[in-house]
């Protein structure tokens, strides 16, 4: 059985990736770095699965520092490769929308940052959050596609 970080959320929930099996790089936290992940879990996660009400995706946790530099896209500087970032998803156990939970985390919690990934005006493809003890500066961004490339502009 895999080690619970909080009281929704297991270690190899987080830390699974298919990307580092098929290309053999370890994607076990640094002892600091599953102290972040419990903290994200038990601060941000539960909370929201609180909200949600039933199961919610984590479609990106963990991300060692080999693993991201090994993952197209990812910033050299993501809160994923110190533990401190998820992207959650509720289309693939439904119960709420992304938005909803989006908005529940703008208004309710404390976070590092909050991104609206990519999709619409109406609802984002998924939501990342980050979460950082003094740290959380409450940066709100949405992510979109401009010429191929992926620009982050200030959430209005």
């Amino acid at each position: 059985m895999s080690e619970k970080l909080s009281k929704y959320v297991s270690l190899s929930e987080v830390t699974h990736s298919d990307n580092a099996k098929r290309l053999g790089i370890s994607n076990n936290p640094t002892p600091e770095h599953l102290e972040n992940l419990k903290t994200l879990s038990v601060e941000v996660f539960d909370k929201v699965r609180e909200f949600v009400g039933g199961p919610l995706f984590i479609s990106s946790g963990y991300r060692s520092k080999a693993l991201n530099d090994a993952t197209p896209g990812a910033s050299a500087t993501s809160d994923h490769s110190i533990g401190c970032a998820f992207d959650l998803d509720c289309d693939r156990f439904g119960g709420k929308k992304n938005s909803e939970i989006f908005k529940f985390i703008k208004d309710n919690l404390e976070f590092k940052q909050l991104i609206w990934e990519f999709g619409n005006t109406a609802e984002p493809d998924w939501v990342h959050v980050s979460f950082k003890k003094g740290a959380n500066k409450k940066q709100i961004l949405k992510a979109v596609k401009r010429n191929g490339k992926t620009i982050y502009e200030i959430w209005k």
